[in-house]
C-alpha cells in the first residue's frame, strides 16, 4: 500500500529552482484515528541509495511531473533535519503554475509517496523508521507534517520496478 503524508512549507519565489524538505524528522502528524506519526532520523537513506528514479509531482498526480531523480532533475538528500530537495521547476503548464502559486505563498506544503519498509507502533504513536520513497509533490492544501520548508530560486549553473512500461503501470495505479 503507498502512503502519502503532506506537510507545511515556506516558499519564496526567486527563479526557475525549488528547493527545501519533503519531511522532517520527529514532526508530528495525525493520521487519522487518533494515530500520531512521527519519522526517524534514517528512515531515508536505504531507499535514496537504492531507488533509481524518484519523481517530484504536484499534488500526486503523474500526469504533472516536475522533474526526477533518474534525469538529474529532482536531486533528494537526508540530513539532520529531514528530506531535502533541490529540483529544477521545467517550463511546462505545472511548472509555470507552481512557481506562480510559490511567489504568492499559496501553496500548501510538500507531501511524499512511501510505503513503510520499518515502523514501529506504540499505542497510538507510530514511528516510520525506514521507508521506499515513490515520489514527493508540491501540494496546493492542507498538508499532515507541519515546518517543512520550499525556497523557489534562480538555477544553478525506480519505483519496485526496473523496466519503464512496469513503473508507467504503477504510476497509474497510483493515482486510482
Amino acid at each position: 500500500m503507498i502512503e502519502k503524508r503532506f506537510q507545511t512549507t515556506e516558499l519564496r519565489a526567486k527563479g526557475r529552482r525549488l528547493e527545501g524538505y519533503a519531511a522532517l524528522f520527529g514532526a508530528e502528524a495525525r493520521i487519522g484515528g487518533g494515530m500520531v506519526e512521527t519519522i526517524a532520523q534514517g528512515a531515508f537513506i536505504q531507499t535514496l541509495e537504492e531507488r533509481g528514479d524518484i519523481l517530484a509531482l504536484v499534488d500526486h498526480d503523474p500526469h504533472r511531473v516536475l522533474a526526477r531523480t533518474r534525469s538529474g532533475t529532482l536531486r533528494l538528500s537526508e540530513d539532520a533535519r529531514g528530506l531535502a530537495f533541490d529540483l529544477d521547476v521545467p517550463d511546462t503548464q505545472a511548472g509555470r503554475d507552481v512557481l506562480a502559486l510559490a511567489a504568492r505563498n499559496d501553496l500548501g506544503g510538500m507531501s511524499f509517496g512511501f510505503s513503510a519498509r520499518d515502523e514501529h507502533v506504540d499505542g497510538s504513536q507510530r514511528e516510520l523508521r525506514a521507508v521506499d520513497l515513490f515520489e514527493i509533490s508540491v501540494v496546493s492544501a492542507f498538508p499532515a507534517y507541519e515546518g517543512t520548508v520550499i525556497n523557489a530560486r534562480a538555477k544553478a549553473s525506480s519505483f519496485l520496478f526496473r523496466s519503464a512500461a512496469a513503473r508507467r503501470l504503477r504510476l497509474l495505479e497510483l493515482v486510482k
